[in-house]
């Protein structure tokens, strides 16, 4: 009876140790690696303003919803996520931290990534999730402006190899982008606007200077010059007031300067003709103010009667890239970035 007893009350402290000793669920904290390997499960989704979902990110968005995953709470814009976590060297950067950049496509911190390490981060770039490298990409290393470490993440050292391996030397360019050359009619323009953080190139490099300009990117542009205020709400049904050009296009459009349309929008997303870049930019710095009233056409294609004719001519004569030096104007042409850079450059004083 007793050698009984004892068997059971073994048995019964054996089914309790199989409860007792069960390991309590907890969230543990992330490690860099596990926030890298979830972070590279979007790679290729769509760049879009505005989307924090797997169906289209922007930068900040797809950081937000990384993060998330770990139940780490980020604050919503790129700047602000900047103001969160430690401080980090770029030579001390480990997988998961976030790294920074300024001067993208607005003044001060505008784009954050993911580091993953060997130089790399992943971001939600224009054309998409996609890895890049902070040492060798034109774009991105120039903008790069820190790096922040988040609570609750346990970042995995890199590896470091046993034979110290001397970094492969970086070529420099002989230009800030990659499909603008050192011979580019506009090539001054362009960096000089550049350095002064009036425009901006594209993630991958480069500038595409062959590419429309929209009535949005000019009011912004030409506003980042003369830093004027919007001094009434904004008041455009295509332009929300939280995007990014929303008081450019709102001071342009107060100051007289860039207007919008009838039908209550301002057609930000409409390219800018030739012939709109002058009388904008003729309202802007008063060129025709400056350079001698026509007195022959300016173009073969610009009658002295045209209503622009003044600014055409005046942008003509103060042109300082040859970008306008050529017989025909063709008003109806929208204008290209190249167009535009070389015609800010040239009557703005910036140089």
């Amino acid at each position: 009876m007793r050698k009984q007893l004892v068997v059971f009350l073994a048995f019964i402290l054996i089914f309790a140790s199989m409860f007792t000793a069960a390991p309590q669920k907890s969230q543990a904290a992330a490690s860099g690696d596990s926030i890298v390997a979830y972070a590279k499960k979007f790679e290729g989704t769509p760049y879009l303003f505005g989307g924090s979902t797997p169906d289209a990110f922007d930068c900040s968005g797809y950081i937000l919803y990384v993060f998330k995953f770990f139940g780490i709470t980020l604050p919503r814009t790129s700047e602000t996520q900047f103001n969160v976590g430690t401080s980090v060297a770029r030579a001390d950067l480990q997988a998961g931290d976030l790294v920074f950049f300024a001067n993208t496509y607005k003044p001060g911190i505008s784009h954050t990534g993911i580091y993953i390490g060997n130089g790399n981060f992943i971001s939600a770039e224009s054309s998409g999730v996609k890895i890049s490298n902070l040492d060798t990409n034109p774009y991105w290393g120039p903008k790069y402006a820190g790096a922040k470490r988040v609570s609750g993440i346990t970042a995995t050292p890199p590896v470091k190899p046993s034979v110290p391996t001397p970094p492969t030397p970086v070529p420099t360019p002989s230009t800030s982008f990659s499909d603008v050359a050192a011979k580019h009619p506009a090539y001054q323009a362009i960096e000089t606007l550049s350095e002064k953080k009036i425009i901006s190139g594209f993630p991958d490099g480069s500038f595409q200077p062959e590419t429309q300009v929209t009535r949005g990117q000019a009011a912004t542009m030409i506003n980042r010059v003369l830093k004027l205020r919007p001094r009434f709400p904004l008041s455009y049904s295509d332009v929300p007031a939280t995007h990014a050009f929303a008081k450019d296009i709102s001071a342009m459009s107060d100051a007289g300067i860039l207007s919008g349309f009838e039908d209550g929008s301002f057609g930000m997303y409409d390219p800018l003709t030739k012939a709109q870049l002058a009388i904008i930019l003729d309202r802007a710095f008063s060129m025709t103010s400056t350079a001698s009233s026509l007195t022959k056409p300016p173009y073969l294609d610009v009658p002295v009667t045209y209503r622009a004719a003044n600014a055409i001519g005046a942008l003509k004569k103060m042109d300082k890239t040859t970008i306008f030096q050529t017989p025909n104007f063709s008003i109806g042409a929208n204008a290209t970035r190249a167009q535009f850079s070389a015609a800010l450059y040239s009557v703005s004083e910036l140089r």
